[in-house]
């Protein structure tokens, strides 16, 4: 199902950006030309007037649309864990002391060792998808995997440095 996501220019104060839910909801984000955002709820019977405005600070804006994108993504990947009998996804959290903090995630072979795949790394408020061989983790990377339970099982023994490898 597609989701429509209306533009609506407001002279002198920037643009409207409204999504109508399955539920009937409107919501939106204004975004002010001086770069103010406010997520906005709209009245089920008047979908002019506004329910709730609540200004969101940049740092704000930016965790809350990670927040969403992250939730997202590992609700795909769960979707998938359904289709597909005996594969997993799991977050796996790179402890600080693990031997690949300050190392590329193409050194620790884990597709090759292990069968499971790295298919997202969650740094901070960041969302890393599909990262590449050449990133490079960091302490308290949370690793987002697909793989069988001894794939996953084994990947996070090498990311926490307990394979004698």
């Amino acid at each position: 199902m597609r989701v429509r996501v209306e533009q609506t220019p407001l002279p002198g104060i920037g643009v409207r950006h409204d999504l109508v839910t399955s539920s009937g909801r409107t919501v939106g984000v204004v975004s002010h030309r001086n770069g103010r955002r406010d997520l906005v709820l709209y009245d089920v019977d008047d979908p002019d007037s506004c329910l709730a405005s609540i200004p969101l600070t940049d740092d704000e804006a930016e965790a809350l649309a990670d927040v969403l994108g992250a939730s997202l993504m590992l609700g795909q990947l769960s979707g998938l864990r359904e289709q597909a009998a005996g594969l997993l996804t799991e977050q796996i959290a790179l402890p600080a002391g693990s031997p690949f903090v300050g190392r590329r995630l193409g050194d620790t072979r884990a597709r090759t060792r292990t069968g499971a795949s790295i298919v997202a790394v969650l740094r901070d408020r960041e969302v890393i998808p599909s990262p590449g061989p050449s990133i490079v983790f960091e302490a308290n990377d949370v690793v987002v995997a697909v793989g069988t339970r001894d794939g996953l099982g084994g990947l996070t023994a090498i990311l926490a440095g307990d394979t004698g490898d």
